[in-house]
């Protein structure tokens, strides 16, 4: 436990380093030392790119219609409401979906476990872990990972497959689950998996990462890349929407459909129970928070806009393992600092171990999206997914994705995939 808590804190140590928090002669040799690295970085991604371009590298093609959802910078986009609402309105336009994660910081299945899964498969790899099957819910959030298990939760009728390999996850999901739709999680650099179509999201509050690649930014590829994408969402807009942002990402990707959304807080639910409370619960209210996110300052600035006052705020590395003494002494603090409730998110709900402890109400916000502008847009992408015949031509993995390019191969407009 201590090594991983040393881990985290150099974590946001060199995330301070990098946005330019912590200043000093140490630092900034870092940061020169991090932008040098960012420049190999970027040789490396676009040799990958042109290799898949040139089909020098050949991606797998499933035979089935896959989207990809992701970004270009690292963390913090708000991917998982948006997952969950394309997964959503698929589902419920007829179509059998399975969302395929990697599982981000999940713990691999027991030894004994694997062993038994590739005896009763007759195969030495192991299958998939399936979080949801599309009926029931079969895995633990330790297990699955916060992200796959909290769309699972709230997704009863879509599947969550885990696995690195989505290829591989979504040949299962096709021959066990019986999916026809495949959703990539944190897609867009996944270029193993073809014939499938890119939306990217850009977060309306850091844009642009920082302006450089890994490591000495957030981009996980150039900006100019986004022209991939056939749908980009910007997310966690303010009211008004962000029109220089809009006009910006139009000038790089000229033919994608974009839609403005913002991330909006519907309810809070006790983090151990059934029990929910109104928006209005909160004001006036002083308040502990506890959040192991990337950008934790949104949800503090959530709960400052609900009229929370906030007396104590607990900030943990992104994906952290809450472990049931730190849940204690942040109760116990909170008491000492006269708070009348806990607030977390749901992503690191579903992280919280189980506490006796009933001092104060353990709650967490349920967000999700709204759409501000492209509405009728995304729904139109909804409907020619669902419901047009597959394209007469293949596809490139990740390079014509959207719906005016794939028009240029099929005259009908489809937007099915073989």
């Amino acid at each position: 436990m201590a090594e991983k808590r040393k881990l985290e804190q150099l974590e946001t140590y060199l995330l301070a380093v990098l946005d330019g928090t912590v200043t000093g002669k140490w630092p900034s040799t870092l940061r020169l030392l991090f932008k040098g690295l960012s420049l190999v970085f970027a040789a490396v991604v676009q040799v990958r790119l042109l290799l898949y371009f040139h089909r020098i590298i050949r991606p797998s093609t499933l035979g089935c219609q896959v989207i990809s959802v992701g970004n270009l910078t690292v963390g913090g986009t708000g991917k998982t409401p948006v997952v969950e609402v394309f997964a959503r309105n698929l589902q419920q336009q007829g179509r059998k979906v399975a969302i395929l994660s990697r599982g981000y910081k999940s713990k691999e299945l027991p030894f004994l476990k694997k062993m038994k899964q590739r005896i009763v498969s007759g195969k030495i790899e192991s299958p998939p872990r399936v979080v949801s099957d599309g009926r029931h819910l079969l895995l633990d959030s330790w297990t699955a990972g916060d992200e796959p298990y909290m769309l699972a939760s709230n997704l009863p009728e879509v599947a969550v497959v885990v696995d690195k390999d989505r290829v591989k996850a979504g040949k299962y999901a096709i021959r066990e689950l019986g999916c026809d739709t495949l959703i990539l999680d944190d897609g867009f650099q996944y270029l193993k998996l073809g014939n499938r179509l890119d939306i990217a999201l850009v977060d309306s509050t850091n844009p642009f990462g920082g302006g450089h690649l890994l490591p000495r930014g957030l981009l996980r590829e150039p900006m100019r890349n986004i022209k991939r994408a056939g749908f980009i969402f910007i997310t966690k807009c303010p009211e008004g929407g962000n029109h220089e942002l809009k006009e910006e990402l139009r000038r790089l990707n000229p033919i994608a459909e974009i839609s403005e959304c913002r991330h909006a807080v519907k309810y809070l639910k006790d983090v151990f129970g059934e029990k929910t409370y109104e928006l209005n619960w909160l004001q006036g209210k002083k308040i502990a928070s506890v959040s192991a996110i990337a950008v934790p300052e949104s949800f503090e600035n959530a709960l400052h806009e609900l009229g929370a006052e906030i007396v104590y705020a607990c900030r943990f590395a992104d994906h952290h393992r809450f472990t049931q003494q730190e849940i204690i002494d942040t109760i116990n603090e909170s008491i000492n600092l006269g708070a009348e409730a806990v607030l977390t998110t749901e992503k690191d709900a579903v992280r919280f171990p189980f506490v006796d402890r009933r001092d104060v109400p353990i709650v967490f916000m349920r967000v999700e999206i709204e759409m501000l502008s492209g509405e009728e847009e995304f729904m139109d992408w909804i409907a020619r997914i669902c419901f047009k015949t597959p394209l007469e031509k293949p596809v490139v993995s990740g390079l014509i994705n959207t719906a005016d390019e794939i028009e240029e191969h099929q005259g009908d407009g489809s937007v099915s995939v073989e």
